[in-house]
């Protein structure tokens, strides 16, 4: 396959199969209250909500549910949760997702989000709460990522992180924080953000140990990957329904072609189609790609 980024996306039809992987996610949950308006309310206004649902949500479990759907099994997710009825309610909830749950439970409460939705698709969110992080400490199999073929980060402490380097393949987020990987002092194989998102940005030099491979996403734009120069998003033939997970989902993506041995080409192709099919659907789980994707093929 063609590695040259000039012909990203390549069609879902053109790319190879992912194979019996072994993939897992160590991350963090918020229950989202997802509320969908024509408009962000402007100080003062009242709105009409024309539609409310809730799920448990966050980057660690999108990430997780995209992989799971790709791979037609259940994931392993290293979470943790707050010892309240949201947090019950989450992990019921991301079980019958398709997530092998790895949960260390708090005794303070789970963390909320409410994220606006307008007329465009576009989210806006608001977090509740501090974000709980899993820890080396939890009495979690951690040794059961030595085994994986690729280990996605969403949120760790660095003793998390060492053991998640057990994989063969570590991607992450920014959002874990540039100050603990670099404290955790590990080469991270691929780090993939937002670059239209402050809190994700990423500068050379600002990790000791540079990872491999930098992907920064900039939505209908496509993005920038290091190495690799510019990629396109896939043209859309529908209105945007909601952009929540699009990003995780392209994580989750490039995170499974880069662990099956596929070219960086390959692997952002692959994200893109994640994240593309994640703009269709209400909430980050209605319409994410799955296995197998003869609904797509044909769209290519």
């Amino acid at each position: 396959m063609a590695s040259d980024l000039a012909s990203v996306p390549i069609p879902l039809s053109q790319l190879p199969p992912l194979g019996p992987l072994q993939l897992a996610v160590v991350g963090h949950v918020e229950v989202v209250s997802f509320v969908g308006v024509s408009h962000l309310p402007q100080p003062g206004e009242i709105l009409r909500a024309g539609d409310f649902h809730e799920c448990a949500a966050g980057g660690g479990a999108v990430v997780a549910v995209q992989l799971a759907r790709l791979l037609g099994r259940p994931v392993p997710f290293f979470t943790a949760l707050g010892r309240d009825a949201i947090g019950e309610r989450a992990a019921a909830e991301l079980t019958a997702l398709g997530l092998e749950l790895q949960v260390a439970w708090r005794d303070g409460p789970s963390r909320r989000a409410i994220t606006f939705v307008d007329a465009d698709g576009e989210r806006t969110i608001t977090v509740i709460g501090e974000r709980l992080n899993p820890g080396a400490a939890d009495p979690l199999p951690w040794d059961q990522l030595a085994a994986c073929d690729g280990v996605f980060v969403t949120a760790a402490d660095v003793g998390a992180l060492r053991q998640a380097r057990q994989a063969r393949l570590l991607a992450a987020t920014p959002r874990v924080r540039l100050a603990l990987l670099e404290q955790a002092g590990l080469r991270l194989d691929a780090l993939i953000g937002s670059g239209l998102d402050p809190s994700e940005h990423y500068c050379p030099g600002d990790l000791s140990l540079a990872p491999a491979l930098v992907i920064a996403t900039e939505g209908a734009a496509g993005g920038l990957a290091s190495p690799g120069g510019r990629f396109a998003a896939p043209q859309r033939q529908r209105p945007v329904q909601d952009t929540y997970g699009a990003g995780d989902s392209f994580a989750a993506g490039v995170t499974a072609g880069l662990a099956a041995g596929w070219s960086v080409a390959e692997a952002i192709s692959l994200g893109c189609h994640c994240g593309a099919a994640c703009l269709d659907g209400r909430g980050p789980y209605g319409a994410q790609l799955r296995q197998p994707w003869s609904s797509m093929v044909a769209a290519g």
